[in-house]
């Protein structure tokens, strides 16, 4: 079990990744605001032993992913523009807002692999672990998405 300080200290390094991972699922901050209360809540609760700072990230992560599942069987699920919150998303600079917002903005199954490989710089191995997918697909998957994401910003 997390002590205080460790958990205070939890929160404030992967509230975002949390958020993110929801909102790449949800795209709605409302409910990606509730499963990352959710997540936190969950590991308050846990008795879980991290042995490293990565196993704690890819706890959550995973714990996201379940959560965010969950909500998908829930009848009263909406979803909103990503360019209403992408201020709120703090990143480097507008393009890399913009491309974000680009990606957000791509089926499920391409924007959750691309946010992962890129924004959070797992492994396909990693990703094929947290999603439950075989590594094979999220390969496909990311190889398809980068072709879409690809074909989208040339348009532009």
């Amino acid at each position: 079990m997390l002590t205080k300080e460790e958990f205070a200290c939890a929160v404030r390094d992967y509230k975002d990744t949390v958020f993110r991972v929801a909102f790449g699922y949800m795209k709605n901050q409302d409910d990606a605001d509730d499963i990352a209360q959710n997540v936190f809540l969950k590991l308050f609760k846990s008795d879980t032993a991290f042995e490293t700072p990565e196993h704690l990230r890819s706890w959550l992560i995973r714990v996201a992913v379940n959560e965010c599942k969950s909500v998908f069987r829930m009848p009263w699920r909406k979803m909103e523009n990503i360019e209403d919150y992408a201020e709120q998303l703090a990143m480097p600079t507008p393009k890399h807002t913009e491309l974000l917002s680009t990606v957000m903005g791509m089926p499920e199954k391409y924007r959750v692999i691309i946010y992962l490989f890129y924004y959070e710089e797992y492994s396909t191995e990693e990703i094929a672990g947290l999603l439950g997918v075989p590594p094979a697909t999220v390969r496909t998957r990311l190889a398809r998405g980068r072709k879409r994401l690809k074909n989208i910003l040339t348009e532009d």
